[in-house]
């Protein structure tokens, strides 16, 4: 039975290759991008292949307001989700605060899918999944660097921002026993945009990511690890960052991540 997936960070890297896969096991995407003539070859691509709908909802992740409104898009045109594979990210930029003063980092990789998938509550339906981007890099959390109060080099903002993410999906996998949460390391040096200008490296095949993500968007088993971390790096689900792990810094997180969204 088709299913209708929302895909952040669809236009390219792992989030294309992944909408291209699951296109062509005949399910229905919805599409995110930030660049409308990106987002349009996109669309262009993953409809050529596959024989469900195609569509592509833009918004510029490092501002929450165009968050929201992408959600209130969703919900008024009465779209329902079956998976939200939050995969847009930001590693390495010219531009690392936003117009808030916010690291981007943290605004992209962590606060925006939170505010994203919270948004989308009520149009989830039965038995729905969210897979979370993660990563093998993760790092303890400096609270006055995810409110803006101090600056991170690239790599402990990143790091950083994707223990967070790892920990709120914990967090409200136990608020939310009705959906499904997965943190998921779709693999190391992988050959997106982020690993070649952040790392000067061509990477490794993008299909080892993407070919995680469709199993975890697809497969019945993952329904037993919600709230889990997979790494893909050692093939199975794993122990991530101590702070995960951290009730009491979990709860802060959401705290924080509360406080942040309500300036909208």
């Amino acid at each position: 039975m088709a299913k209708t997936i929302l895909i952040t960070g669809a236009t390219d890297g792992i989030g294309l290759v992944t909408a291209m896969k699951l296109a062509k096991l005949g399910h229905d995407l919805i599409i995110h991008g930030r660049n409308s003539e990106k987002l349009a070859d996109a669309n262009k691509q993953i409809d050529a292949v596959g024989s469900g709908k195609v569509i592509s909802l833009m918004a510029d992740f490092s501002s929450l307001t165009q968050v929201s409104a992408m959600a209130d898009e969703v919900i008024n045109r009465g779209y329902k989700i079956d998976v939200l594979i939050n995969n847009a990210g930001v590693f390495r930029t010219a531009t690392p605060l936003t117009a808030q003063g916010m690291d981007v980092r943290f605004t992209v990789n962590t606060i925006a899918p939170y505010l994203l998938t919270r948004k989308l509550l009520s149009v989830f339906n039965a038995q729905a999944r969210v897979l979370n981007l993660s990563s093998a890099a993760q790092a303890s959390i400096d609270f006055d660097a995810l409110q803006g109060q101090k600056q991170l080099d690239d790599m402990a903002a990143y790091a950083q921002s994707k223990t967070a993410i790892t920990m709120w999906t914990k967090t409200l996998s136990r608020q939310l026993q009705d959906l499904v949460l997965l943190a998921i390391n779709p693999g190391s040096l992988l050959a997106s945009k982020m690993v070649k200008q952040g790392f000067g490296v061509a990477g490794k095949n993008l299909a080892i990511g993407a070919d995680i993500l469709v199993e975890m968007a697809l497969s019945d088993t993952a329904t037993a690890y919600s709230g889990d971390y997979f790494d893909n790096d050692a093939g199975r689900f794993s122990s991530p960052h101590s702070d995960v792990l951290d009730d009491e810094l979990c709860s802060e997180l959401i705290a924080v991540m509360d406080k942040e969204i309500t300036k909208i």
